[in-house]
């Protein structure tokens, strides 16, 4: 399995902890806390991923990329979509 096919079976980790929400998961506790929680990550992680790339730290932004499309997912499985949805408007928009 190539690393960027982890990004599949991390969604169907997340999809699964939303069906099943065990205790102690951190998953768990951000679609309990819900929508605003979610994408107040989003935006935290967000901000983080660009002031590490402001500072040329290449290591923090992959650390916070990596954060910041775990919380993108979380959000998105909360709304019903998929990483799935967002290629195909990723590949219109590429017009293939």
């Amino acid at each position: 399995m190539t690393s960027i096919n982890f990004l599949n079976d991390l969604e169907t980790i997340i999809k699964t902890r939303h069906a099943e929400m065990p205790e102690k998961s951190y998953t768990t506790q951000l679609f309990k806390a819900g929508k605003p929680r979610m994408l107040q990550k989003i935006g935290e992680e967000a901000v983080e991923t660009v002031i590490a790339g402001m500072a040329d730290d290449l290591a923090s932004v992959k650390y916070e990329a990596a954060d910041l499309i775990y919380h993108l997912m979380v959000y998105l499985e909360s709304e019903g979509l998929s990483l799935g949805d967002i290629a195909v408007v990723l590949k219109d928009r590429h017009g293939k």
